[in-house]
């Protein structure tokens, strides 16, 4: 593959193909799945007295600027002697996707969508997941609602989970609510037609705000990680650029966080076994406490979430600029997360990183495989029906699942290294600021800021420790390896 060719999107969507099927991810759909769709023209709506009909509800969907597979809406309503109700509606995807058919099995076997700048590999074909099932604007979609009552200073006291046909009423973008809600840019104008939403916003992120404190003072942690995204314009890439945090992406996470505990306590509350998303107690808490150390900070020996969370919150207030890859540090030390199966009356392994008990993946169904495995038991157990998956079933769909996100993960990183060294390749020659990241046998590792991108020092190098600044020279890339070679140009002081 030259370098010098204009495609870029096609150049990196051949990266992309290659990497899904290196990692045993089918990139394309099979003549049974496309004979299994000409089938299926139509949402799928359904009526009955467990049916609710919410679409009178002022319903929006926050997403990306780019998202097309739109897997929960959210509104919320004032209650009569104070508090707020808030209502998640999930799509239905298993009123059109059934179990053990064709999608399906292609679903089973990637368990996730694969997103990358240049391309997407939706877990189902676009004609469902973007459309079908996709809770898009202005359309009647089967749903599954939780619907949350809150006190005023945030606390939930009571849940309840049932069917529903909902009505998305606009759909909005995380950068976009987020600018409007700190004062910097008005509500985009889709929104302003419809009347109460302003308010609405308003509402959720006040709320969503309280659930973030009453978190963050339980121990949850919060990272900063270092995702940068190409963007583009036509078929070349224009700039890579990080995405930042904002207050409707803190929305949305609050509120799926708090939906995902109802619907692990429901399944739990009606005896049967479930998918859980956990992530264990560090068994590298030991080494968690010699980095904090190495801060000047001291944590106890055993894990704890709340003290790891102080140590966090006050070394991004200290050094903003370094706090990602300290993010990065702790995230390895502590360990991925996994699927497991939990049964009824065994023991609740949790989410550290959330500092919550009950913790699945429920909310994005179109997305994530075990969302659908989630869903269907939800609705097998408001209907009173048998579980339409085993215990041992589920044992080996939680391995399978953590594995190929694992995988997901992987492609994601390699694609994005891809990006960066085709975005900078023609500046070959040319001087950079960066912190070194990383300094270990396998080699010296530098972060540059402007495009942010990560690569190798390679040549002679002085003593250099993680966290000290430099000034590199981009001396070489490899578009196919993601590989990108800086050499010292001139070093600058740590600090």
């Amino acid at each position: 593959m030259r370098h010098a060719l204009k495609n870029h999107r096609r150049d990196l969507a051949t990266i992309a193909s290659w990497a899904m099927f290196s990692r045993g991810l089918e990139p394309e759909f099979s003549d049974a799945v496309q004979q299994e769709l000409k089938h299926i023209n139509e949402p799928a709506l359904e009526t009955g007295s467990n049916i609710k009909n919410l679409t009178a509800l002022l319903w929006c969907s926050i997403d990306n600027d780019d998202s097309r597979d739109l897997d929960q809406l959210t509104a919320c309503e004032v209650l009569p002697k104070g508090g707020i109700r808030i209502f998640v509606a999930v799509a239905d995807v298993d009123a059109l996707v059934k179990k053990g058919s064709a999608i399906d099995n292609h679903a089973r076997l990637n368990t996730t969508s694969v997103y990358t700048s240049a391309c997407t590999f939706p877990m189902l074909p676009e004609k469902l997941c973007t459309d079908l099932t996709s809770l898009n604007p202005h359309q009647d979609r089967m749903a599954l609602v939780t619907a949350m009552d809150f006190s005023d200073d945030g606390v939930l006291f009571n849940s309840a989970i049932y069917r529903a046909v909902v009505r998305n009423k606009v759909q909005l973008a995380y950068d976009a609510v987020s600018a409007w809600i700190e004062g910097d840019a008005n509500l985009p104008v889709t929104a302003t037609q419809i009347v109460g939403m302003d308010h609405q916003l308003r509402l959720q992120d006040a709320l969503a705000q309280k659930l973030r404190v009453i978190r963050r003072s339980q121990g949850s942690l919060e990272f900063e990680t270092f995702q940068p995204k190409a963007s583009f314009e036509g078929e070349r890439i224009t700039e890579i650029k990080l995405q930042p945090q904002n207050r409707a992406r803190q929305l949305i996470e609050e509120f799926m966080i708090v939906t995902n505990g109802c619907t692990a306590q429901f399944l739990a509350s009606h005896g049967g076994p479930s998918l859980r998303r956990v992530v264990r107690s560090p068994e590298g808490w030991l080494r968690i406490v010699e980095v904090a150390k190495h801060y000047g900070a001291s944590l106890p020996h055993k894990p704890d979430g709340k003290a790891l969370e102080n140590f966090l919150a006050r070394q991004h207030k200290a050094d903003p600029l370094r706090f990602p890859d300290l993010s990065l540090v702790i995230i390895k030390l502590m360990g991925s997360g996994e699927y497991v199966v939990e049964k009824p009356h065994g023991p609740k392994l949790g989410h550290f990183a959330l500092a919550v008990k009950d913790y699945m993946h429920s909310t994005a169904p179109n997305r994530r495989f075990p969302d659908l495995i989630t869903l269907r038991l939800l609705k097998a157990a408001l209907a009173g029906e048998k579980a339409p998956y085993t215990v041992s079933e589920l044992d080996e769909l939680a391995a399978h699942c953590t594995a190929q996100e694992d995988a997901a993960q992987k492609i994601e990183r390699q694609v994005r290294k891809s990006e960066a060294a085709l975005f900078l390749h023609s500046h070959i020659g040319q001087h950079f600021n960066g912190l070194i990241t990383g300094n270990s046998s396998k080699g010296v590792w530098v972060r540059i800021f402007e495009p942010p991108a990560e690569g190798r020092l390679k040549g002679d190098l002085p003593d250099l420790s993680i966290g000290d600044r430099v000034r590199v020279r981009l001396v070489s890339t490899s578009v196919e390896r993601g590989f990108i070679d800086f050499v010292i140009a001139n070093e600058l002081r740590p600090g």
